[in-house]
C-alpha cells in the first residue's frame, strides 16, 4: 500500500470533492480522480459514493480512512521532530499569511531576507484562515491574531490598527461625516469573524452594502474605485494613495500581528532564522502597522 495514495483519500475525504482535495494537495483535480480510481481498483473495494453533493466515505473507506489518519498523525510528529534538529541555513520555508500582508509590506521584507539567506527559499501561502501547522500545511504564520492558537509558538509584533478609508473621488461627492450616511464595501460570511466585519455588524447594523468579498484587499480596490467606505488595516489603507483616511484608528476594531510556529519546529536553524529576522523587519514597521506613519522605515545604511 503506498502511503501517497493514503494522502490523496484522506485528503478527498476531508474535503469531500476532487477541487477541494486538489487544492489541498497542490495538484489538478484529474491527478486526484486518476489516484484514488486505480487505488480503489488496487484494493478491490470501493471507498467513496460519488454522489451529487461530493465524495461520502462506504463503510469500507471509512475503515481505511480511520487507520490512514492515526498513521497520518504519527508521520507528522516524526517530521517535525526530524525537521526541528534540521541545522542546515538552507531549504524551504513555507509561510502562511493574509493577502493584505503580502499585498503591502511582507514582500519587501521577504525581499531583505533573502538577500541575508540566499540559500533558503521561501513559499507562500496566501490566505485569510490559520493553515494547520501541526499538520505542517505551512512551517510558518505571520498573521493577525487575538489568540494563538495553545499548540503554537511565537511572537507578538504588536498592535494592527484600523480605520476607516474612501477615495477621494468618492469623498469629495458625499461628505457626511455621518458613517451611517455613506455607502459601504464589506466583508462577506467568510470574514464575518474578522475585527472590522464585528465592528460593523456592531456599529452600522444598517448601512447601506454596496459591495461584498472575501477579502480585505478586494475591499481596497472597491473602496479605490468610488464604491464607498471601506474599514482597512492602516498599513494597507495608508500606503494606498487613493485613498484618504476619515478619522484616527478605532480602538474597537484594533487586532495584533504574531509570527508563530510550531513547537517542534522553532530550534530549525532556516526557521529560527526567518522568524527572527521578520519579526525584527515588523517591528522596525511597527509605526505604520498601528497607524502612526504612513511608509514603512527603512533601515539605515
Amino acid at each position: 500500500m503506498d502511503w501517497d495514495d493514503l494522502r490523496y483519500v484522506l485528503a478527498v475525504a476531508e474535503a469531500r470533492s476532487l477541487a477541494g482535495a486538489a487544492r489541498t494537495l497542490g495538484v489538478n483535480h484529474t491527478t486526484v480522480l486518476r489516484r484514488i480510481d486505480g487505488f480503489e481498483r488496487r484494493l478491490g473495494i470501493r471507498l467513496f459514493d460519488r454522489l451529487a453533493t461530493g465524495y461520502v466515505l462506504t463503510a469500507g473507506g471509512e475503515e481505511l480512512v480511520g487507520a490512514a489518519g492515526r498513521i497520518d498523525e504519527t508521520v507528522t510528529a516524526l517530521e517535525r521532530k526530524l525537521a526541528g534538529r534540521d541545522v542546515r541555513l538552507s531549504g524551504i520555508v513555507r509561510v502562511t499569511t493574509t493577502d493584505t500582508l503580502m499585498g503591502s509590506i511582507l514582500p519587501e521584507v521577504l525581499a531583505e531576507f533573502r538577500r541575508t539567506y540566499p540559500r533558503i527559499q521561501i513559499e507562500v501561502a496566501v490566505s485569510n484562515f490559520l493553515f494547520n501547522l501541526t499538520k505542517r500545511d505551512a512551517d510558518v504564520a505571520i498573521r493577525p491574531v487575538i489568540n494563538p492558537p495553545e499548540t503554537l509558538v511565537g511572537r507578538r509584533i504588536g498592535k494592527i490598527a484600523f480605520a476607516v478609508y474612501g477615495s477621494r473621488r468618492y469623498l469629495a461627492r458625499h461628505k457626511s461625516k455621518d458613517l451611517a450616511a455613506h455607502q459601504w464595501v464589506a466583508p462577506d460570511d467568510g470574514l464575518a469573524d474578522t475585527s472590522v466585519a464585528l465592528w460593523m455588524r456592531r456599529t452600522l447594523p444598517d448601512a447601506e452594502i454596496a459591495l461584498r468579498a472575501n477579502s480585505l484587499l478586494a475591499l481596497r480596490q472597491a473602496a479605490q474605485a468610488d464604491l464607498g467606505l471601506a474599514a482597512l488595516p492602516c498599513y494597507l489603507g495608508d500606503a494606498t494613495p487613493a485613498l484618504k483616511r476619515m478619522h484616527p484608528p478605532l480602538a474597537e476594531m484594533t487586532t495584533a500581528l504574531w509570527i508563530l510556529t510550531h513547537e517542534d519546529l522553532r530550534h530549525t536553524a532556516r526557521i529560527r532564522a526567518f522568524t527572527e529576522f521578520a519579526a525584527k523587519a515588523l517591528v522596525r514597521r511597527r509605526a505604520l502597522l498601528e497607524g502612526i506613519a504612513t511608509r514603512p522605515r527603512r533601515r539605515k545604511a
